[in-house]
């Protein structure tokens, strides 16, 4: 699941132009991905209008909805990501000798 794809639904419904706009993290393919799996998963429902042009819009599930206090820990929490870089370098540092993980 996509964090990220998700935060960009939190209006009500919203066209893949839009989201695309306001997700500048990803790239429009894998924003497509996520958006597809966050459909198959139930958090998300798609919504295709047929015409010229043609749109697809996308709204958060009920189901989608629920994991908003989840979401709203994980933001407290990422406080703590400079202490999780620094803890990173300084593993980085003390184990040179190893490849650097993919």
């Amino acid at each position: 699941m996509s964090r990220t794809a998700l935060r960009g639904l939190e209006k009500v419904t919203n066209r893949f132009v839009e989201l695309d706009r306001r997700i500048t993290t990803i790239s429009p393919k894998v924003l497509t991905q996520r958006l597809r799996q966050l459909e198959r998963d139930g958090l998300v429902v798609r919504t295709f209008h047929p015409g010229v042009p043609r749109r697809v819009k996308y709204e958060i599930s009920d189901l989608g909805r629920s994991l908003a206090p989840l979401f709203a820990t994980l933001a407290e929490w990422s406080v703590n990501l400079d202490k999780v870089e620094q803890a990173r370098q300084a593993y980085d540092a003390s184990n040179r000798k190893l490849p650097p993980p993919k």
